[in-house]
């Protein structure tokens, strides 16, 4: 009955068009009613204490480092970075994109921040280079989900909060799945490229060009490598990282390339405090929820649904992906990891999963869920930013979808692809 309750108010609430952090206070104070114990002050100290949290703070402080970042020329001499490598070759935009992905998902941890900039600097790039539009605009919707993954993912320091999980070993977890999805977008690339008639690549850089743009975008790269470092030898913490982060794209943008102005760092706070403030109200009202359930002994449930599984940790571990990924088809990254990560995490831990490993998956499969139709939040952006229509960027986004769930699949299957590599940056 509580169950039903919670799941009614909730699907209740968004489907007559309340905003989801509501929809979630809605739900919470519907559990409170059939607990027999509704107070509103209660409800109002849990919404506060469920903000009141150190390692949030690095949310609003990795949001302003991916703004400063996108318009202060870090974002644009890492494209022509990657342009130097691999511009020359047939698809070379492409392999742009996917090289360019990988090093942004390093600085700002955000899917949509990344994709609209790789929308903005490459789709036009790859249209008049011959390539299919809407194909081009899936690869660049797809890379785009890279950054939940690899470090700093804001991604990540939501599930860490909300599951008690050590956010520094999430990060340096995520670093080779990321680039394992990264792979799987190359080798997709390379066989579709193959069939597109494009007009002749710019030629092969010489070794002096190369240098020059690795010098140029030397102090881009710098700022993941003092944040993987960092966290690895302890100097800072996951929120401290997030300073360092925001105060090193401060100080390249400003004294080092000196490309950006007053008014732009404004305008990045402005844009920064404006996510920041929804994704907290989103954490804030689930951690009501939260507690409620908790309160409840909704976990104990689960748990006690999914008990004939719990000797079977692979068998789980699927059933937990296909509930996560068609969750994820109707609803944003944020809510999905604060719904679904109290409800799930008890079985987990009562199977004996490594809960980092888990988060994992959980954030590649949420991640994937930002390019699935309707919602996604990413496939919107793209279309938005590169003036495509929706129903074309689904269209070229589905062959790299598929290399994605591919990934997903051999994560499922093969634990030490996440364990392994994992344990090297302890």
């Amino acid at each position: 009955m509580i169950l039903t309750t919670f799941l009614v108010a909730l699907l209740g609430a968004m489907a007559i068009g309340i905003p989801i952090a509501f929809a979630l206070l809605i739900s919470g104070a519907a559990l409170m009613w059939q607990l027999d114990m509704f107070d509103s002050q209660i409800l109002a100290q849990n919404l506060i204490n469920g903000a009141n949290s150190f390692p949030l703070l690095a949310v609003p402080f990795f949001m302003l480092a991916g703004e400063i970042m996108n318009v202060g020329g870090l974002s644009r001499r890492i494209v022509d970075f990657a342009m130097a490598l691999v511009g020359h070759v047939k698809g070379g935009l492409g392999y742009v994109t996917i090289i360019t992905a990988v090093l942004m998902a390093a600085l700002s941890g955000s899917a949509v921040a990344d994709a609209a900039a790789m929308t903005a600097l490459l789709l036009p790039m790859m249209t008049a280079a011959g390539h299919n539009r809407a194909r081009s605009a899936g690869l660049i919707a797809s890379a785009g989900i890279i950054a939940p993954i690899i470090p700093p993912s804001i991604g990540f320091i939501i599930f860490g909060v909300a599951a008690n999980v050590s956010i520094s070993k999430l990060f340096m977890a995520g670093i080779f799945p990321g680039v394992m999805l990264g792979a799987a977008l190359w080798l997709t690339w390379r066989y579709l490229v193959r069939r597109e008639t494009l007009t002749e690549p710019p030629p092969r850089k010489s070794r002096a060009e190369i240098m020059k743009s690795a010098r140029e975008a030397a102090w881009a790269i710098g700022m993941p490598v003092i944040i993987i470092v960092g966290l690895r030898f302890g100097v800072f913490t996951p929120t401290e990282a997030a300073v360092v982060a925001a105060v090193y794209a401060l100080f390249v943008s400003f004294v080092i390339y000196r490309e950006m102005t007053l008014r732009q760092l404004y305008r990045a706070f402005v844009t920064s405090a404006k996510v920041t403030a929804v994704i907290m109200l989103l954490v804030a009202a689930a951690m009501v929820s939260a507690w409620l359930i908790t309160v409840a002994g909704l976990p104990d449930q689960i748990v006690g649904l999914l008990e004939p599984f719990l000797d079977q940790p692979k068998l789980l571990i699927v059933i937990c992906m296909v509930l996560i990924i068609l969750v994820g088809t109707s609803m944003d990254m944020t809510p999905t990891i604060l719904i679904l990560t109290p409800v799930l995490m008890p079985a987990i831990k009562a199977a004996g999963i490594d809960p980092v490993y888990f988060g994992v998956l959980f954030m590649i499969n949420t991640a994937i869920g930002l390019i699935t139709p309707p919602v996604g939040t990413v496939l919107n952006t793209v279309a938005g930013v590169g003036r495509v229509s929706m129903d074309e960027v689904v269209k070229g986004v589905w062959p790299f979808m598929l290399a994605q769930i591919t990934v997903l699949a051999l994560l499922v299957l093969f634990p030490d692809l996440v364990l392994v590599p994992a344990s090297w940056f302890y």
